[in-house]
């Protein structure tokens, strides 16, 4: 509930800003009507009728009959039309009459602003520390009951925590080392999620039982304080108020190809105006091909880029952002270029 109000307050501040886009573009091929369907999004739905599917709250905003687009569910009737040459989206709610029966599937709940299953995992691990945070975080040094490595419900000895900051530590190991793709400056470093902890003997070594692990623990793993309930999905998707140019450096969750609803990491942060919420085109960069039929030898010619997809940011760090992508029209690669849309 407490999430629905605060994306009620956005949308409504949104509407009374210069945030969305003054011209709204109308998808050519989008449909008279829309039936929503389980697993919908408003992303989704937005899509059908817009270019821009961020530029939702314009559009629903001009009709007082939706007062709330997040409380839409499978069954309702999303209808277009334009009135005074203004694009307009209403809604004819499922009246469909149950009667009292047992059932044994939960009620349907209301659709998701996106996919946030796709991101819950990575809301609060891995996260981006720079060198000087994680070489002074406490760091396991041995375990308890002469095991050679530990895993959930084990203790586990640690370097050095005599004031604990918190009940709980989580277990972080250094990843990969996040690089600007043209400088080669180093933007900060993956600290991967291992297991989470608390604190049993405060200490140097202060001793710690593991509650969960997704890994085994090793000695000089480090530790810092469980930020677990911190960050929140209180935003919704819209374009950066300033230009952003960057690269995707990265991909989480292992995978090789990248397509939608991968994770993926900008080389863009905070400190580039970059923030939770923002949504970013994606452009494949194009190929140096050789042209044979120049006078100039070796001539190289660069093809132009093309549009590849939309990725959201959910996570900003200080010079790296974690993002979603949204929407992916065709291969996407590491080094593929993001900008504002």
């Amino acid at each position: 509930m407490a999430f629905l109000k605060t994306l009620g307050l956005l949308f409504s501040l949104l509407l009374s800003s210069n945030i969305l886009a003054d011209s709204i573009k109308i998808n050519p091929n989008h449909p008279d009507q829309y039936t929503v369907v389980k697993g919908d999004t408003l992303w989704d739905i937005s899509g059908k009728f817009l270019e821009n599917p961020w530029q939702w709250p314009e559009v629903w905003g001009n009709n007082p009959q939706i007062k709330n687009p997040h409380l839409i569910y499978p069954g309702d009737t999303v209808y277009f039309s334009m009135v005074d040459g203004k694009p307009r989206l209403s809604l004819s709610k499922n009246t469909q009459i149950l009667t009292p029966v047992m059932r044994e599937s939960s009620l349907d709940q209301a659709i998701k602003l996106i996919p946030t299953d796709a991101i819950a995992q990575f809301l609060t691990s891995p996260k981006v520390v720079d060198d000087k945070e994680l070489a002074q975080s406490p760091y396991v040094i041995d375990f308890a009951g002469e095991h050679l490595i530990a895993g959930a419900g084990d203790r586990v000895y640690v370097r050095a925590i005599p004031t604990p900051k918190s009940l709980g530590y989580t277990i972080f190991r250094a990843g990969e080392t996040y690089k600007n793709p043209e400088t080669q400056e180093i933007l900060g470093y993956e600290a991967k999620y291992i297991a989470d902890t608390t604190i049993e003997r405060a200490g140097d070594p202060a001793t710690l039982k593991i509650i969960k692990s997704d890994s085994e623990i090793r000695t000089g793993d480090r530790l810092m304080v469980s930020t677990e309930g911190e960050l929140a999905l209180n935003f919704f998707p819209h374009p950066p108020e300033q230009p952003i140019n960057g690269s995707i450096i990265s991909v989480l969750d292992g995978v090789s190809q990248i397509g939608q609803y991968n994770i993926v990491v900008l080389d863009k942060g905070l400190v580039d105006g970059l923030k939770n919420g923002h949504v970013l085109d994606i452009y494949h960069r194009g190929r140096i091909v050789n042209d044979p039929y120049s006078k100039q030898k070796n001539a190289g010619i660069k093809l132009p880029d093309e549009i590849a997809g939309v990725l959201m940011v959910f996570r900003s760090f200080e010079r790296v952002s974690y993002a979603l992508v949204i929407e992916a029209t065709q291969s996407i690669h590491i080094l593929d270029r993001v900008q504002t849309p």
